[in-house]
C-alpha cells in the first residue's frame, strides 16, 4: 500500500471507530471498548509507518479537487512533511493512551459509549488538521475539534461547573475563529489558492502577499483562541471540569496544539510581517509569565496543570515569534508526552485522595504509598516540566531559549531583535516560576502531614500501565531527538547552547530550592488547617470520584483566593500577589464588566422593546378585528323572528331612503 493511502487511513480509522461506537453503543455494548481502542491504536501504528517512510525527507503531497468553485478551488489535499509526520505520531500515541486509560477510569460511566466516540472523533479531527494540505479542509478539522471539546468538557453535565465550562470554552474559541476565518479568506485571496504549498510559494515569490500584517493578525486571533494564548486563554483553566482523560487529550495532543501547529506550518506568512512577529512575541511573553504566576496560586491540581499548559504553549509561540519552527515543534512533542502523563497521573491521584484539592492532599500523610505508579511517573513528568536535565523538557525548552538568544543577538532577518529579547527574558522568568509551581505541586501532593490517606483500593491496570508508557518519552525523548532527528527539524541541530543551558537549568534549580525552603517554613502550620471534604463514594470508579470532587471543591474550601491556608508555600512566595494570581489576575472579571454585562443589558433592552413596544402594536392591530367580530357575533342570535324583523326594518329604511332620493330629484 502506498504511503498516501496509509496517510488517508490515519484520520479515517478513528472516525469510523467513532461512528461504529455510536451505532453499537446500546445494541452491543461489549464492542464499545474495542471500537474505542483498536481503531485509534491502528491509526497510531499507521502514523508511525508514514513517519518512517517520510523519514524527514521530501514532503508527501497528494491532491484531488474537492469541488469546483469558479474562483479559488477547494481541494482534498495531503501535505506531510517531517513536522506533520512527527505530530501525527504524538497525536496517535496520546489518543491511544487516553482511550486505554478511559476504559478503567470511566468503567462504570453510563455515558461511556458517547464519550469514547467523541474522543475518537476528536482524534480524527486533529489528525485531519495535521495531514491536511488545504486550509478549507484543515478548517473542517479545526471546527470539529471545537464542538467535540464542548461535549467532552461538559461530560459531567450534572455539575454547574461542567455546564458553564463547556459553554465558555465554545464561545471563547469561537470568538477567535471569526477573525481566523476572515484571515483564511484574505490569505487565499492574496495567494490565489487554499493549498498550503501554493500559499508558501506565493509568500516566497517576489510579489509576496498584498496584506501580510492584516492577514497575520487575523490568523493570530484564531490561534490565540484555540491554543489558549493571552487574551483568549481564560477558557482552558475552567475546562478542567471535564474528565481527566479529556484534559490530557486537549492539553497534550489536540485542540490547544492545533493553533501552534497551524502557525508553525504557515510560519513564512507571519515572517512576512515584523509587526505580527512582534505581536506574537509580546503575546507569548505575557502568556508565559502570567500563567506561571497563576499556576503557583492554584489549589485544584488540574488547574495548576492547566495554567502550566498555557505557559508551555507560550514557549511554543515564543519560538515561533523568533522564527524557529524546529524548536517550537520539538517542544510541542516533548510537552505532549509529559503533559499527558501529568494529567493522567493526576487522575489516579484524585481517585486515591478523593479530592482535587492540593490543600487537602497536603494533609494526607501516606498518599504516595497508595499510588506508587503515579508517584514515580509524576515525579518524572514534573522534572521534565521543570526542565531538569536529562529529562526531555530540558532539551526542548533550552532549544527555545537558544533560538531567542540567537535572534536577540541580531543574527537573523526573519524576526526583530526586540522579539528575541522579549522571549528570552520572559522564558527565563517562566523557567524559574515553572520549577517553583512544579516543586510546590509535588510537595503538597506527596509530602503531606496529618491523617492517613483514604484507601480506595488499587486503580485498574490499564490506568497504571499507560503512565509508564508515557514516562519513557518524558525521560528519553529529548536526548534522542536532538541526536538522531536533526533532519526532521529544518536540518538544524537542536543541541542547546552552553549559555542557555546554564541559565535555564540554574533558574530552574533556584525556583525548586526556594519553593522547598518555603514549604519547610510552612509545614509546621499544616495541622492547624482542617482537611476538608473528600469524595462521598470512594469505592466507585475514578470518574465518579472526580465528578464529586469537582462539585464539592468550592463549598468545602470557599474562594481559594482568600482561603486561609498558611501551609501553602505558594502563598508565602507570592505574598500579596497571591490573591490576584489565584483568580487569573481578574481577567474574567474584566471581561464580565466589558463584554458580558453590556451584552446582557442589551438583551434585556431588546426583550423589553419586543414585549412592551412591538407586541403592543401587534396586540393593537388584532384588537379592532376582534372587537368587530364580537359585535357581529352578538348580532347572530339564531332567532328567526329577530332576523325577519331586522329584514323588514331594513326594507322600510331602504324604501324611505329611495323616496327621499326620488323627491329630491
Amino acid at each position: 500500500m502506498t504511503t498516501t493511502n496509509l496517510a488517508v487511513l490515519v484520520p479515517l480509522l478513528p472516525f469510523l471507530g467513532a461512528a461504529a461506537g455510536l451505532l453499537l453503543g446500546r445494541t452491543a455494548p461489549g464492542f464499545v471498548r474495542p471500537l474505542a481502542v483498536l481503531p485509534t491504536l491502528a491509526a497510531f501504528a499507521l502514523a508511525v509507518t508514514v513517519a518512517a517512510r517520510q523519514g524527514g525527507g521530501r514532503a508527501i503531497d497528494a491532491v484531488t479537487e474537492l469541488t469546483p468553485t469558479g474562483s479559488v478551488p477547494i481541494e482534498l489535499a495531503l501535505h506531510i512533511d517531517g513536522f506533520a509526520a512527527l505530530v501525527a505520531v504524538l497525536v496517535g500515541l496520546v489518543a491511544t493512551c487516553v482511550q486505554l486509560y478511559s476504559t478503567g477510569y470511566l468503567r462504570d460511566d453510563p455515558r461511556y459509549p458517547s464519550y469514547a466516540a467523541l474522543v475518537s472523533l476528536f482524534t480524527s479531527a486533529m489528525l485531519l488538521v495535521v495531514y491536511s494540505g488545504d486550509l478549507m479542509v484543515l478548517l473542517v478539522g479545526w471546527e470539529v475539534m471545537g464542538i467535540c471539546s464542548y461535549f467532552l468538557v461538559g461530560h459531567y453535565w450534572e455539575t454547574p461547573q461542567a455546564r458553564a465550562a463547556s459553554l465558555k470554552a465554545f464561545l471563547v474559541t469561537k470568538l477567535g475563529d471569526v477573525p481566523f476565518l476572515i484571515g483564511l479568506f484574505a490569505l487565499a485571496g492574496d495567494a490565489g489558492s487554499f493549498r498550503i504549498t501554493k500559499i508558501l510559494g506565493a509568500v516566497a515569490s517576489d510579489g509576496g502577499l498584498d496584506h501580510p500584517t492584516l492577514i497575520a493578525l487575523l490568523l493570530l486571533a484564531g490561534v490565540a483562541g484555540k491554543s489558549a494564548q493571552f487574551p483568549l486563554h481564560t477558557w482552558l483553566p475552567d475546562a478542567m471540569a471535564g474528565p481527566t482523560p479529556v484534559s490530557a487529550l486537549i492539553h497534550a495532543a489536540t485542540m490547544v496544539a492545533a493553533g501552534v501547529y497551524f502557525t508553525a506550518r504557515l510560519l513564512p506568512v507571519f515572517e512576512a510581517s515584523h509587526a505580527a512577529m512582534a505581536v506574537l512575541a509580546v503575546m507569548a511573553a505575557v502568556t508565559m509569565t502570567g500563567s506561571a504566576l497563576a499556576a503557583l496560586a492554584q489549589d485544584d491540581i488540574k488547574r495548576v496543570l492547566a495554567y502550566s499548559t498555557i505557559g508551555q504553549l507560550g514557549y511554543l509561540t515564543g519560538a515561533l515569534a523568533v522564527a524557529d519552527r524546529g524548536a517550537a515543534v520539538f517542544h510541542l512533542l516533548s510537552h505532549g508526552a509529559f503533559k499527558a502523563l501529568l494529567f493522567l497521573a493526576a487522575g489516579v491521584l484524585i481517585h486515591a485522595a478523593g479530592t482535587n484539592s492540593l490543600a487537602a492532599m497536603s494533609r494526607m500523610r501516606n498518599l504516595r504509598a497508595r499510588v506508587p505508579d503515579a508517584y514515580w511517573t509524576m515525579t518524572v513528568a514534573l522534572l521534565a516540566l521543570a526542565a531538569i536535565p536529562p529529562f526531555s523538557g530540558f532539551f526542548s525548552k533550552e532549544s527555545v531559549l537558544g533560538a531567542a538568544e540567537h535572534v536577540a543577538g541580531g543574527h537573523t532577518e526573519h524576526a526583530p531583535a526586540a522579539a528575541g529579547w522579549t522571549v528570552l527574558v520572559a522564558g527565563l522568568l517562566t523557567a524559574l516560576l515553572t520549577a517553583a509551581y512544579a516543586t510546590r505541586l509535588w510537595l503538597l501532593a506527596f509530602r503531606g502531614h496529618g491523617a492517613d490517606a483514604p484507601d480506595h483500593g488499587r486503580q485498574p491496570v490499564a490506568m497504571n500501565t499507560v503512565l509508564w508508557v508515557l514516562a519513557i518519552p518524558s525521560l528519553a525523548f529529548g536526548g534522542l531527538a536532538f541526536r538522531l532527528l536533526p533532519d526532521w527539524f529544518d536540518g538544524r541541530s537542536l543541541t542547546p547552547t552552553l549559555t542557555t543551558s546554564v541559565l535555564g537549568t540554574g533558574v530552574a534549580l533556584v525556583g525548586g530550592v526556594v519553593t522547598y525552603g518555603a514549604w519547610r517554613h510552612t509545614t509546621a502550620l499544616a495541622a492547624r488547617v482542617p482537611l476538608g471534604a473528600v469524595a462521598a463514594h470512594p469505592e466507585r470508579d475514578a470518574g465518579v470520584v472526580e465528578a464529586e470532587a469537582i462539585a464539592s471543591h468550592r463549598p468545602a474550601y470557599g474562594d481559594v483566593a482568600y482561603a486561609p491556608d498558611p501551609a501553602d508555600p505558594g502563598r508565602l512566595l507570592l505574598g500579596p500577589l497571591h490573591r490576584h494570581a489565584a483568580v487569573g489576575f481578574h481577567l474574567d472579571a474584566v471581561y464580565e464588566a466589558l463584554f458580558v454585562r453590556p451584552v446582557r443589558a442589551g438583551a434585556r433592552l431588546v426583550r423589553f422593546l419586543d414585549r412592551e413596544v412591538v407586541e403592543t402594536y401587534v396586540r393593537g392591530a388584532g384588537a379592532l378585528p376582534r372587537w368587530l367580530g364580537t359585535a357581529v357575533r352578538r348580532a347572530q342570535t339564531g332567532n328567526v323572528q329577530t332576523y325577519v324583523s331586522a329584514l323588514l326594518a331594513g326594507t322600510v329604511v331602504l324604501a324611505v331612503a329611495a323616496v327621499l332620493v326620488a323627491t329630491g330629484a
